[in-house]
């Protein structure tokens, strides 16, 4: 069975919209603009390249990096990958022809199978409606979340405001750094 990880940049309140100054949102690129950057802070990220064998990510997410990641070096190793867009609307034609493999899952029934053949580490980036969708289908078993000393108020969240039951997760590895970023990994308790 392969693991599931979600990945994110997350304010103190919750919010995951726009960290990489995309348009649209009122405090866009909040991630630079707010806070020191410090490369330690980033070390994680560097890391689930090494160690994804997929890439996940919803629709949204896709249309925003397929046109940029292929050609940025921070990302190289995402691009012999296989990438999965959970998604009910993208159409094969949309998919780019310059970032290797590319499958559409139409469900998150889907999801789900693929979880259950062979492989490692699937990473999904961005992707604020699916990561809800997935936590609340019971899909993800790890998050790395990079915490930043911020406060956005509305904006769009990690996690869903479904009515469910309590579920545990446990701290396998954090980090505080000079710039008021924590680094949090925790695994999913089943």
């Amino acid at each position: 069975m392969r693991t599931l990880i979600s990945t994110a940049f997350i304010s103190l309140d919750g919010v995951v919209e726009a960290p990489g100054g995309e348009p649209g949102y009122r405090n866009s690129g909040w991630t630079f603009k707010d806070v020191e950057f410090l490369p330690e802070a980033y070390e994680i990220k560097g890391r689930e390249q090494e160690e994804a064998t997929a890439l996940m990510m919803g629709r949204l997410s896709y249309e925003a990096f397929s046109p940029v990641w292929p050609d940025m070096e921070e990302f190289a190793d995402y691009n012999m990958m296989p990438k999965y867009v959970v998604s009910t609307t993208l159409a094969e034609e949309n998919l780019v022809s310059n970032w290797g493999e590319t499958v559409i899952l139409r469900s998150l029934d889907e999801v789900a199978a693929l979880k259950e053949t062979e492989g490692g580490p699937i990473i999904v980036h961005g992707s604020a409606t699916l990561n809800q969708s997935l936590s609340d289908a019971g899909l993800i078993d790890r998050y790395h979340l990079l915490v930043f000393p911020l406060l956005l108020g509305a904006g769009k969240r990690l996690f869903s405001a479904t009515d469910k039951d309590t579920q545990k997760l446990r701290l396998v590895e954090h980090e505080a750094y000079a710039n008021g970023i924590q680094k949090n990994v925790f695994d999913v308790v089943r």
